[in-house]
Order: structure tokens, then C-alpha cells, then sequence
């Protein structure tokens, strides 16, 4: 049975705005940006993408999603000075050895293009009693882009390949994904739908569960990114944890 991931927005309420209140999300995807911005609604922070503030997106050579989603948060936070979240997640299937994995936004090639790259896993699973897949995603949230302990969490959608698109929903491989709980795609499921059951929550929640062990207030999150901008004056130099960097 599917697990709802709806506690994030209790959990939530627990991060109070003195822990920080500007975020920056380091991707240029819009339904990520979509999906993310409704996740971290009650938190009542301010969300904003980093093509706002005028940054780049990041060149993405990491092999592993983990290292992606430091990648992108770094180069935001760097570029910003602000806190950054960064998401990079993609389609594992497998019977194709975990592709298209990292390569998933750009599986048949540039430009990107969401519909070549279902065709082409069609074509790719054309053969293939094995159905199994997993969306997975890896949040990396970034205090500055040298602080030595960010947040990581990740989540794991489980599902199947359908053998035809189905639904008009969602973007990426939604159309393509099969949920066998719910019998259907995640591209026949809303946003606030999908934002129960997605890899995108489950990750967010484990987040928010991170955020809410922290004594993390904003007199220390200043101090911090005093330090980031070479401006800290103090000996002793205290991290978003509480942590002495003596």
C-alpha cells in the first residue's frame, strides 16, 4: 500500500521562521520548481529560484545523484550567499542497469526533451519482462557553499514501465510511470496528489525531520554566513549546528 507523506506540513510548522527565511532553490526545471515550492509552502519561508537572483544553472558532472545535488546547491549558495536547496533526481530502472539515472533529463540527448526521452525508453524497455523502476531524488541543502555538513536526504517512488503513456499530468516520466497501489500513472495524479506519494515528499519530509533536530536559530545562521563572506571576527566560529569550527 502507498504511504502518504503528508506529516511534512506538520512537521513544518515545527521550523519556525527564526531558523532562516530566504531559501534559494538552485534548478531552472519548472515542474521541479512547481513541485518544490508547493512542498516547502508551510514553511514559511521565502522560496527563491535561483534565475531570480540572476545564477546560472550549475554544469552537472557528478556520476551520482548525491553529487549533483551538492553541486548545484554550492554554486547557488556561492553565487547568493544565501542558503540553497538543491534537488537532482531522475528514473533507475532496472532492467536497463539503473538508466537513464543522472542522464534522465537528457537520456536522448540535447535539447532535452521530455517526449524523446520517453520514446526512447520505450524503444529501450521494447523487450523487457522486467518492469521495475524507482524515481529517485536527493535533496542537498547548503548554509554556504563551504560549510563541511549539509543536509542530505533522498527519497524512492517504486513503480513499473507501462508499455504506452498514460495521463496528462505531472512532466519528465510521469506518463510512463506506473504506480501498482494506486493503479494508475503518476501522470493521471495532481500536484497535491502526487506530492503524498513522490520521491520528491518522501525526501522533503526526511529534510524537514532533519531541520526540526537542529538548534539551528538565526543569530547563528547570520554568523555563518558572516564566515562564508571572509567577515567573521570572532575566535570561536559557530556552524548552523551549534558547532564550534575551532
Amino acid at each position: 500500500m502507498q504511504t502518504t507523506h503528508t506529516s511534512q506540513a506538520t512537521q513544518a510548522a515545527q521550523v519556525t521562521q527564526a531558523s532562516f527565511n530566504q531559501l534559494v532553490l538552485a534548478s531552472d526545471n519548472a515542474g521541479k520548481l512547481h513541485e518544490l515550492t508547493a512542498l516547502l509552502s508551510p514553511l514559511s519561508i521565502q522560496v527563491i529560484a535561483q534565475a531570480d537572483l540572476g545564477v546560472a544553472a550549475a554544469e552537472e558532472t557528478g556520476t551520482t545523484f548525491i553529487e549533483n545535488a551538492l553541486i548545484k546547491a554550492k554554486h547557488a549558495s556561492a553565487l547568493t550567499g544565501l542558503p540553497a536547496l538543491a534537488d537532482d533526481s531522475g528514473l533507475v530502472v532496472d532492467a536497463l542497469h539503473g538508466a537513464p539515472g543522472v542522464h534522465s533529463a537528457r537520456y536522448a540527448g540535447e535539447p532535452k526533451s521530455d517526449s524523446q526521452n520517453n520514446e526512447k525508453l520505450l524503444q529501450a524497455m521494447q523487450h523487457q519482462s522486467n518492469r521495475r523502476a524507482q524515481f529517485v531524488c536527493v535533496l542537498a541543502l547548503c548554509w554556504h557553499h563551504e560549510h563541511p555538513l549539509p543536509l542530505i536526504a533522498s527519497g524512492q517512488w517504486q513503480g513499473e514501465i507501462l508499455t504506452a503513456p498514460s495521463g496528462h499530468h505531472g512532466f519528465g516520466y510521469d506518463p510512463l510511470f506506473y504506480l501498482p497501489a494506486l493503479k494508475r500513472s503518476a501522470a493521471t495524479l495532481t500536484t497535491a496528489e502526487k506530492n503524498q506519494y513522490s520521491h520528491r515528499a518522501i525526501a522533503l519530509t526526511q529534510l524537514i525531520t532533519q531541520l526540526n533536530q537542529m538548534p539551528l536559530n538565526q543569530a547563528q545562521l547570520n554568523q555563518t554566513q558572516s564566515i562564508a563572506g571572509g567577515q567573521g571576527t570572532n575566535d570561536e566560529k559557530i556552524s548552523p549546528l551549534g558547532i564550534s569550527n575551532d
